[in-house]
């Protein structure tokens, strides 16, 4: 397992991430439409491209293949975990943990915060474990989905 920093040749392997994970997992918890318009919204080109120029966005390779990406920036006072996606065929293998891990080390002196669907149990376990503590539960970004849980770890 490698974890590095994406590159603009990454672009095409991080877009198969996001599309191919929010496709394998979502529909039963947010239906059809909610995942074409997430996917349209965050998973184009252009919506990708800034977080790999800024730098601020990692993979993780197994076999010299992207299996799992991630994203995050420093956000008022804390640094928040933007899009965390692991292919379903490698979830299990330690690729996110080893983004989370990652992301954790880059936030230095900041807690790191993050989001996820309610009814997403499994990525509420994973993050559980990895020391995030659930701190409220926020509307949806697209109209008519499923509320999100925050998670909060402090900072060190």
């Amino acid at each position: 397992m490698r974890v590095r920093e994406a590159t603009e040749q990454d672009l095409d392997a991080v877009i198969h991430v996001g599309v191919t994970t929010w496709r394998a997992t979502y529909p039963p918890i947010t239906g059809e439409t909610y995942v074409e318009e997430g996917i349209a919204k965050w998973w184009a080109p252009d919506a990708v491209l800034p977080g790999i120029r800024a730098g601020t966005m990692l993979v993780a390779e197994m076999d010299d293949q992207v299996v799992a990406m991630a994203s995050y920036s420093v956000f008022e006072d804390h640094l928040m975990l933007w899009k965390l996606y692991v292919l379903p065929d490698s979830q299990g293998s330690g690729a996110g943990s080893a983004l989370l891990s990652e992301v954790i080390a880059r936030a230095g002196d900041l807690p790191v915060r993050l989001t996820h669907l309610v009814g997403n149990d499994r990525a509420h376990a994973v993050y559980e474990r990895l020391g995030f503590v659930e701190s409220a539960t926020v509307p949806s970004p697209i109209d008519d989905g499923p509320e999100e849980i925050v998670m909060e770890r402090p900072a060190g």
